[in-house]
């Protein structure tokens, strides 16, 4: 009974993917617009990860996966035209921009979002996540196919505390629901358009602006390994993970 629910598990896994693949384009956002302010003076982007620049090892992992048909890259005005030259060097037949991103994250998936063309499906990742999977981008697409929208996360290890004034502790919510959101967020085109033209305040991902649209947002399963390069300690934890993917 168990392999048999398994199987059909399968099955309706393989019919949602080959639907997306067959009828439904796909896009994908990098954004990288950052200033890495907090990498002691190291572009993080260009910064080189087991002999690659971070922003080649997220793009080849899109350029990679058969469900992806188009890439969008968002950069800083520093690293535009590195970036622009670092797209033809390599030959990323899916990458059909390298754009200029905005001031805030949310301006720069916007501008990305206008430059997909005739998308149905639009995967956002941080380009500072750089060991996102294949398999990563295809658990995301499928649970998006059921809902219309998913995102990553990590269910939380640590105790969290809510602190109030003076930093004294108001509330110590339970861990059970409690989820550490990543990339990839995986929307149908219409529903994230949408919530970008509703936006009225600032957000630090792109599921918040879904959420306060009123759609409903599915979590699905990320890697703990899937860690975003904010400071060079991350950078030097990515090369120890980075390794041991390899072996």
């Amino acid at each position: 009974m168990v392999v048999d629910e398994a199987l059909v598990l399968l099955y309706n896994q393989a019919m949602v993917l080959r639907e997306i693949d067959s009828h439904q384009k796909v896009g994908a956002i990098i954004t990288a617009a950052g200033s890495s302010q907090r990498m002691g003076g190291i572009d993080k982007m260009l910064s080189p990860l087991g002999g690659k620049p971070i922003l080649a090892r997220v793009v080849e992992a899109f350029q990679k996966c058969r469900l992806i048909d188009q890439i969008v890259i968002v950069l800083n005005r520093q690293n535009l035209k590195l970036g622009q030259e670092l797209a033809l060097k390599q030959g990323w037949s899916k990458v059909t921009r390298v754009c200029l991103g905005g001031r805030r994250r949310q301006d720069s998936v916007a501008r990305g979002l206008k430059e997909l063309s005739g998308c149905h499906w639009v995967v956002i990742h941080d380009g500072a996540r750089p060991l996102v999977s294949e398999e990563l981008i295809r658990r995301g697409l499928l649970e998006a196919k059921r809902t219309g929208a998913a995102v990553a996360a990590v269910p939380v290890t640590d105790t969290i505390k809510v602190a109030g004034k003076g930093q004294l502790v108001r509330e110590t919510p339970l861990r059970d629901n409690l989820w550490v959101v990543q990339t990839p967020q995986v929307f149908r085109f219409d529903i994230i358009t949408e919530a970008h033209h509703r936006a009225k305040s600032e957000v630090s991902d792109d599921a918040s602006l879904v959420e306060a649209s009123g759609f409903k947002v599915k979590l699905y399963l990320g890697s703990y390994d899937n860690i975003k390069i904010t400071t060079p300690s991350d950078l030097t934890l990515a090369e120890i993970l980075l390794k041991e993917h390899e072996k």
